[in-house]
């Protein structure tokens, strides 16, 4: 089970600690994004597209960041729409049909989801997080704010 990890401030070293710390979560591959207003990080435990699958994953712009872990069972409809819509993927993975979702639909496309999840999108555009998990709560995603220092891990 993969397992993600960020806050809302920049801190390359913390974000590096976190994610080594579910090291156990996910041992085939990690990952980080930083920049002045985010950290997230990933550990993956490879299950699909194994080759173009390693995240954090992005948008073509790269303005819309994604750490994701579960397992979306519709997102190959969900692609073929987004392509009929001119949206462009550069990996195989339901992660990444994810960023292209929240692009086409806003925060309206969770309605669409199948499956169980826990996610982090970061919209740097927007200046916002999208955290959400599966209704269920099969991924489940903790979080802690104080005094506007806002962390979260799954």
């Amino acid at each position: 089970m993969c397992g993600i990890c960020g806050f809302n401030f920049e801190d390359k070293n913390l974000i590096r600690s976190m994610n080594n710390s579910i090291y156990h979560r996910g041992p085939d591959d990690s990952g980080y994004f930083t920049d002045s207003k985010v950290s997230i990080g990933m550990r993956r435990l490879s299950v699909i597209d194994l080759h173009t699958g390693h995240q954090p994953q992005h948008n073509e712009n790269e303005d819309i960041w994604i750490v994701y872990n579960g397992e979306i069972y519709n997102f190959k409809q969900i692609k073929c729409e987004l392509e009929n819509y001119g949206h462009q993927f550069y990996s195989n993975s339901d992660t990444e049909v994810l960023i292209h979702a929240y692009e086409e639909w806003g925060i309206n496309f969770l309605n669409m989801l199948k499956g169980q999840f826990s996610f982090c999108i970061y919209d740097s555009n927007k200046n916002i997080f999208v955290l959400a998990r599966d209704p269920l709560g099969l991924k489940p995603l903790y979080y802690y704010l104080k005094e506007n220092k806002f962390i979260f891990e799954f």
